[in-house]
């Protein structure tokens, strides 16, 4: 039997493989909507668990008792920093200027120097994103810092707007069960890597020459250069990465995990509301979650939940 050749390793669309700049990334494609909402949220991995549930889809177990694997996340409520304004231009958005919310919590003030001058509102713009942050001291990940990020308004209306200044968000806000949604984070960190980990080569044989744990070439002679396609050593995890159309299994509150006594693993008691995500998702624990809406829109039955393991 021939060997299988396998000559390139390593998915070209994520490229380059290189160290994200901060632990949660910044958001670049919003949906086009009127709705006079958030298009956005945020909150912490918890961990995993399954749920069994009726399946509702039109696949062959439709009717039936399945395992569903989900994520938890934990949604503490997000203030309000600022309104930013924007005008088309035709090299893109262009901030034309922004106003500041007067009452702040005062663990913001471990993030950021507060603002004291106080901006008026600029007289044409064409969108409006709310300057969010998150509230960490509300859960018990040990952590007072927030984050702070842009989530863009469907429609720019003003008063709605500046109505979201004395006003705490909640998940229940911005999504509902059932829905799809697109998750932006940043990927477990694995440091430094060599080719074997980083790109799934092959082993060489026992007897090759220098080095096992290598590519068996950099390429040709000519043109005397090393493609980037090339496997190298290098950064490996903590990956700027965005996962589309995830599907919102339940929207739930805290006194859902009242007999969950001793916690999460790395993680501890939840504390807020929470959403369970269907299967996987990107970071470790206690790593923030960005949640948009989804930029490819479909139609995804949502299960009927019987069960959610807890142990």
């Amino acid at each position: 039997m021939s060997n299988v050749r396998r000559p390139r390793k390593g998915s070209l669309q994520f490229w380059p493989r290189k160290r994200a700049r901060r632990i949660y990334p910044r958001i670049r494609s919003w949906v086009i909507s009127n709705e006079a909402r958030l298009q956005g949220f945020a909150g912490y991995k918890v961990g995993m668990t399954h749920v069994q549930a009726i399946d509702n889809s039109g696949s062959i177990t439709k009717g039936m008792i399945i395992n569903i694997p989900v994520t938890i996340i934990e949604c503490p409520p997000i203030l309000v920093f600022a309104l930013r304004f924007y005008n088309n231009t035709n090299q893109g958005l262009k901030l034309v200027g922004d106003i500041y919310n007067e009452k702040l919590d005062k663990n913001l003030s471990r993030k950021i120097n507060l603002p004291k001058i106080k901006k008026a509102i600029p007289p044409g713009y064409n969108e409006i994103r709310a300057l969010i942050y998150t509230q960490p001291h509300l859960t018990r990940i040990g952590k007072k810092k927030s984050e702070i990020f842009e989530i863009k308004l469907g429609n720019p209306d003003l008063e709605y707007a500046k109505s979201l200044f004395n006003k705490h968000i909640n998940i229940q806000d911005v999504f509902k069960e059932g829905q799809l949604v697109d998750i932006h984070a940043v990927t477990k960190g694995k440091g430094f890597q060599g080719q074997i980990k980083r790109f799934g080569l092959k082993l060489k044989q026992h007897k090759s020459e220098k080095k096992k744990r290598s590519a068996g070439n950099l390429g040709p002679w000519t043109p005397s250069k090393v493609k980037f396609t090339v496997p190298q050593p290098g950064q490996m995890g903590y990956h700027t990465r965005t996962e589309y159309n995830k599907q919102i299994i339940k929207i739930g509150i805290k006194e859902d995990w009242k007999d969950h006594k001793s916690g999460f693993n790395n993680y501890g008691i939840i504390q807020n509301d929470y959403i369970l995500i269907k299967g996987s998702i990107t970071g470790s624990k206690k790593r923030l979650i960005q949640i948009i809406d989804p930029l490819r829109k479909k139609n995804i039955a949502k299960p009927t939940i019987q069960y959610i393991h807890q142990k």
